[in-house]
């Protein structure tokens, strides 16, 4: 069976979308229920910065229409440490902090790592058996992020290999770019959009995008794909014109 592709954003609170993505009048408190009706996903990143009530993820839950799932990026008192070993209370307190309370809206966890993190395959090893594989009885999905050179190793792509965990597509100027099949999803970060463009992306570059998700998602694996970071003010017209190339 195919997979689904769902394309997106990072977060939905951004001043300067309103009057170009967010229509004039719509009110701040009704523009993730707006943001979810024109796209498949969001990925929420003030999760990496803080903590949250249950009720609040419950809250963007019921703001959400059926199909749409949210990508939630992990603290950093998980990632940005000496001794990623070490993180099992960090990942517990993250998981725990209500993000069932998101039901079908969960989608895939983001593991994002600072650019001064090197490949320790011991170490590593290590944080990838502490990602929890269920949450109240529902599948996890894991994805790592990481943006330092000596990650270009096939000791790293296996790893994740034989855990199920995604490598993320990162399409950018400097972070390593590891196109590896480690799980049975992919989960994509375009950040070489532009403002100056009004589809925030190049034709061609959404074009290749466009016929490399197919691929994908006809292999079985559901597709993740966020316009994030370069051209966010143009990011949902991207996300929306990729959204419209695989139609």
């Amino acid at each position: 069976m195919a997979g689904t592709i769902r394309t997106g954003i990072g977060g939905w609170t951004f001043p300067p979308w309103r009057g170009v993505f967010y229509p004039e009048g719509v009110r701040q408190a009704d523009e993730l229920a707006y943001a979810a009706a024109q796209l498949g996903a969001i990925e929420i990143n003030g999760t990496y910065y803080s903590s949250f009530k249950p009720e609040t993820f419950e809250k963007w839950a019921a703001q959400t229409p059926e199909g749409f799932v949210f990508s939630v990026k992990a603290s950093r008192f998980c990632t940005n440490r000496r001794v990623l070993a070490e993180a099992g209370p960090s990942i517990g307190k993250f998981i725990g902090q209500g993000l069932a309370r998101l039901g079908d809206r969960l989608g895939p966890i983001l593991w994002q790592f600072m650019g001064t993190k090197k490949f320790d395959p011991v170490d590593f090893a290590a944080f990838l058996d502490l990602l929890p594989r269920e949450l109240e009885g529902r599948p996890l999905r894991h994805c790592v992020e990481i943006r330092h050179a000596s990650f270009a190793d096939e000791g790293f792509t296996d790893l994740c290999r034989a855990r199920g965990v995604a490598i993320c597509l990162a399409d950018h100027d400097v972070f390593p770019f590891i196109e590896a099949d480690t799980a049975d999803f992919v989960y994509a970060r375009l950040m070489r959009g532009s403002d100056d463009i009004q589809a925030g992306y190049p034709d061609a570059g959404l074009d290749a995008w466009a016929e490399q998700f197919t691929a994908k998602a006809a292999e079985g694996r559901d597709v993740f794909a966020f316009f994030i970071s370069a051209g966010k003010v143009r990011a949902p017209a991207a996300a929306m014109a990729l959204a419209k190339r695989l139609k």
